[in-house]
Formats: C-alpha cells, structure tokens, sequence
C-alpha cells in the first residue's frame, strides 16, 4: 500500500511540474515582453498575467488540507448495530477555512468492510460563501459484519482546471450489521420435546416455572396481573414482572455447519446465519437456554444459558462468522458430543442431505442425543424425499429455502 501510494504520487510529480513551469515561463515571457518592448500592451499583458499567477499561487493555501466537518446518521448511532437489508442515510457536513474562492469540492467517502470489501461514495458540491457544504447520501442494502470509515477525500482546482488541491478528513466511525432476522412465534416441535407430547399450555414460556420467586424483570405483554412487582413498579415508574426460578430441563444446542465445501456459494450461508440468530432471538425473547456450537477457523462453544449475555455473545459472533471450517460436520461433532449431556436437544443447521447427514443424525441418536435437522437446501425438487426420508428414521427435519418460510415451518408445516 505505500509503495503504491509513494508510486502514485511520482506519477503525478512531472505533470505538476510542467504546469508550474508553464506559469513561471508565462510570467517571464510578460515581464520579457514590458521590459524590452514596453507600452499599454505590454503592461496590462503583464499586470494581467501576475494577477492570474498570484492567484493560481495562492491556492497552495486553498485551506483545504485543513478541511474540518462531521459525519452523522439520520436513523441510527455510530457504533451501534443494525440488521441486515436496511440503508444508512449518512449526512457529511464540511468546513473548508481561508479565503481563495473554490468553484467545486469533490468529496469521496469510503467504508470498509472487515473482509476487506470497499463500498465508496463520490459526489461534487459547491461551498457556500462562508465556504461549508453539506452532502447526504444513502447506502445500498447492508450486508452482515463490521463496518468502519476509511479518511474522508476532499479535492478542488483552480478555476482553470491547472492545478489540484487535496485533503483528507479523519472520521473514525464504525457500524456493526447483524444477520438478517425473522421473528418466530412458536417453535412446536421444539416446545413438545421439553414440555411433553400430552402437554397442551398455551404460555409462551418453555419450562414450567416454580414458586420461588428469583428476581424483578421487564414486563412482557401478556403477564397475568399476579405476576406483576407492584414495589419494584413504584420505585422505577416502569412496569416491572416477578421472576420465578424454573424446573430442570434438557439442554438445548445449536450447531452452525461452517464447513468450506458443504456451502454452494455466499448467499446459502447468509441464510444458514440468518436461520441461526432468528433461533437464538426466538429462545431469547422467550428466556430459554441455548448453547452454541460453531467450529470453523475458531471454535466457538457456549454453554445453554438463560440471560443476555448469552444472546449478546451469541450475536457478535453470527455478525462476524465465515464459513471457513477446514473440518466436515461429523468430524466437529466427534469432538464436541463428549461434552454434552445424554438428552440434549440439537438443532443443526446445514445444507448438507442424503446418506452423509442421515448417518451423522442416526449417531447423534445412538449417543442419546435428539437431534432436528434444519436443512438450507437449493435444491425444491427432492426437499420433501429427504424430509420423509428423516421422518421414517424418527427425525424431525425442516427445510428452509428463504428466511421469510422459516416461521412457518416451526410452527407446524414441516418439509
């Protein structure tokens, strides 16, 4: 990168040298011009031509190197996070300090993906009299991960288009973009496997809750009036909601397939992610544990843990997670099933189908696991044989082509 840069800017050294000696010899040649020749002519060629030289000269202190301003979002804060498929509108307002009149600025702003990817942004703005400019512009459809903003280029010429001024505004910004998410309203096979096959509550929680009372949380529509903390309510002014402490139950897991050559291209893996944190989003807003298994270039494990930190943790790492495993899915769940409880739930999130994935769920059973297989499939014709072929081996399988059906496939459309 700095040879490059170093490399660039010798390129353009010559050709600002010519421009510059093409003035000076202008010059010379006017006062040339008066001094032998002399005359009205002579002296306004010459007056005229130092006007432009002074000017042309001046603009080396155009104040453009020390171009101040600030960058803010319409919708949203810096370092904030948003999800993915939604705009920024970006607002970058500039003040340029001096006096030597600029007829245009060309602005180019950058921002930086963490894989290296470049989304740039140009336009040309004129500066008011009091020589500030303001420009809006709007981002195409984030994508998941991390973004942060390169230097802010601001570049103007004199009025003749012989010289080029330039200055670079340091705007350290970042924005983070979760994946894509859907929200689900219920999860039946999921909520029978904890609850019971005979077991017919209509509450949205999990687990069955005991009457010891834990702590004071948030109020959540649809809390009956008796759960309600009246003196927690009073203190804060917000309406506050007993906790009570919860039965034993079956922990949950979610595995992420990140293997490189399971995956037919970038899109198939957004949606695997996507599929990943609308589950863990859905057992969030409803206080319900779930563990993460995720191997790729890290290895990424959490234990099933009700509360936030949890689903934070859980969320920064879908934000920045690639489909880099060097390690097939059997190969991961080998190591990983020795840690885990006989009697765990695991929903598995893979494209991959067939004989390979049919033998790796048949063991997950073997080892007293009760595996579900969330499949990203691309291929509509042979979804349902391989969903009846999971069903005949007593397996429950949903497979998902968009995240707009993945709601109603929990729900209680499987295939």
């Amino acid at each position: 990168m700095i040879k490059s840069s170093y490399a660039h800017k010798l390129a353009e050294r010559p050709r600002y040298s010519r421009k510059f000696w093409a003035v000076l010899i202008t010059f010379l040649c006017s006062l040339g011009f008066l001094l032998f020749q002399g005359g009205k002519l002579a002296f306004m060629l010459f007056v005229i031509i130092s006007i432009l030289s002074v000017y042309l000269l001046l603009g080396q202190w155009s104040g453009i190197r020390r171009t101040q301003g600030n960058r803010t979002l319409s919708n949203v804060d810096f370092g904030s996070t948003i999800e993915a498929g939604t705009s920024l509108t970006i607002s970058l307002q500039l003040q340029i300090p001096g006096f030597w009149p600029m007829p245009y600025i060309f602005v180019k702003d950058r921002m930086f993906h963490k894989t290296g990817r470049e989304l740039t942004f140009e336009a040309t703005l004129v500066p008011d009299w009091r020589r500030r400019a303001h420009w809006e512009y709007k981002t195409p459809s984030m994508r998941r991960g991390h973004y942060y903003f390169g230097r802010t280029e601001c570049v103007t010429e004199d009025i003749f288009g012989l010289f080029e001024h330039s200055g670079e505004l340091d705007l350290p910004q970042s924005i983070s973009v979760l994946p894509q998410m859907v929200p689900i309203r219920e999860w039946q096979q999921f909520h029978h496997m904890l609850k019971g096959t005979n077991h017919h509550s209509t509450t949205t929680r999990a687990s069955r809750e005991t009457t010891q009372i834990n702590g004071v949380r948030e109020y959540i529509y649809g809390d009956r009036i008796s759960r309600i903390h009246w003196n927690a309510t009073a203190k804060t002014g917000t309406w506050k909601s007993k906790e009570f402490e919860r039965e034993s139950l079956p922990k949950s897991y979610l595995v992420l397939d990140r293997s490189v050559k399971a995956y037919g291209g970038e899109e198939q893996f957004e949606l695997a992610v996507s599929v990943a944190a609308s589950l863990f989003q859905y057992g969030s807003s409803r206080d319900l544990s779930f563990g993460l298994v995720s191997r790729g270039s890290d290895d990424v494990y959490f234990e099933p843990r009700s509360g936030q930190s949890v689903y934070n943790a859980a969320m920064q790492h879908f934000i920045d997670v690639e489909a880099d495993g060097p390690m097939g899915l059997r190969q991961v769940l080998l190591e990983k099933v020795q840690q885990l409880v006989p009697g765990s739930f695991m929903a598995i999130v893979s494209p991959l189908s067939g004989e390979p994935m049919l033998q790796i769920l048949t063991w997950l059973k073997q080892q007293q696991m009760n595996p579900c297989h969330l499949w990203i499939g691309n291929d509509s014709t042979g979804k349902d044989a391989w969903i009846l072929q999971l069903k005949s081996k007593g397996i429950t399988g949903y497979s998902i082509q968009t995240l707009s059906e993945l709601p109603a496939r929990l729900g209680g459309r499987h295939g």
